[in-house]
């Protein structure tokens, strides 16, 4: 990564030159998550406070690189949203153009994926869609949260919107072959364990970013959850493509069980769906 971003992963022990893209879009990096400093505190009170501040990506990554790194790059995994913002400079740096002008000419363009964005930092949703609600302190109130946190998921890790038809339409056309060539498909699919208590099923395992997560029935799926304020997101594939399913919810918990279980719950949906055979 040192080659392709001089001196931007270092500092506080981190070191770019020991990092790969791989890595960075498996995350066996080790950097640290850059959210844990944008939102140090989660109360309604800074949600509100700092919900309309923007970051570059410079400035994510650099508070990422205060913090010491995990472990040494390649020799475990951790989810880290900073990834996706390296990968994302890497892309602008390689080829000109930044992620979002790639994404809508590589995939949203040839796929037809019409009703799917990369707003930025702009924090509106196009209408109709749905209302988020976040739950901040057990017994507390549903804040709304619909407006989306600018602090994160405003770049390469995250801003996107669209609807599940079109999600469903990209993840059949990924692992169909419609948008890598055979031996980028085969990378992308090539896969690490997740380590248990990392908040994914027994068993799961991550290749690019794309989970393959065990099915009651046997086998696995392919796909890439998300959750942010007031909201959670599955989105699967049978491996073959042959079967593909989103699901969403929008409030969330703030006790960690209750939240736990709602989050079964969608994965148990995503099974008994994927799992049918009529």
């Amino acid at each position: 990564m040192e080659q392709l971003l001089p001196g931007v992963a270092s500092g506080a022990g981190n070191d770019g030159r020991t990092i790969t893209v791989r890595d960075l879009l498996q995350h066996t990096s080790g950097l640290s998550d850059y959210i844990h400093d944008v939102f140090p505190d989660p109360s309604a009170q800074t949600y509100f406070a700092n919900r309309w501040r923007a970051y570059q990506p410079e400035e994510l990554v650099a508070l990422a690189m205060c913090h010491e790194p995990a472990f040494p790059a390649g020799t475990h995994w951790a989810y880290s949203n900073t990834n996706y913002i390296l990968a994302g400079m890497i892309i602008e740096r390689i080829t000109g153009r930044t992620w979002e002008q790639q994404v809508r000419h590589r995939i949203l363009r040839p796929l037809g994926l019409e009703h799917t964005d990369t707003p930025g930092t702009r924090p509106f949703l196009p209408h109709p869609h749905m209302a988020n609600h976040q739950q901040f302190t057990v017994d507390g109130p549903m804040v709304g949260t619909t407006l989306p946190y600018r602090p994160f998921d405003s770049g390469a890790d995250g801003s996107m919107t669209g609807t599940a038809r079109d999600l469903n339409r990209f993840l059949t056309a990924l692992v169909n072959g419609q948008l890598l060539k055979p031996a980028e498909l085969a990378a992308l699919r090539t896969t690490v364990p997740v380590p248990q208590g990392s908040g994914h099923p027994a068993g799961t395992q991550d290749g690019l970013d794309l989970f393959l997560t065990p099915l009651s029935c046997g086998g696995g799926y392919l796909g890439h959850g998300g959750s942010g304020f007031g909201y959670l997101v599955q989105a699967a594939t049978t491996t073959d493509g042959r079967r593909t399913v989103t699901a969403s919810a929008h409030s969330r918990p703030a006790d960690p069980q209750t939240a736990n279980r709602q989050e079964d719950a969608l994965r148990n949906l995503m099974d008994h769906a994927l799992c049918r055979t009529t």
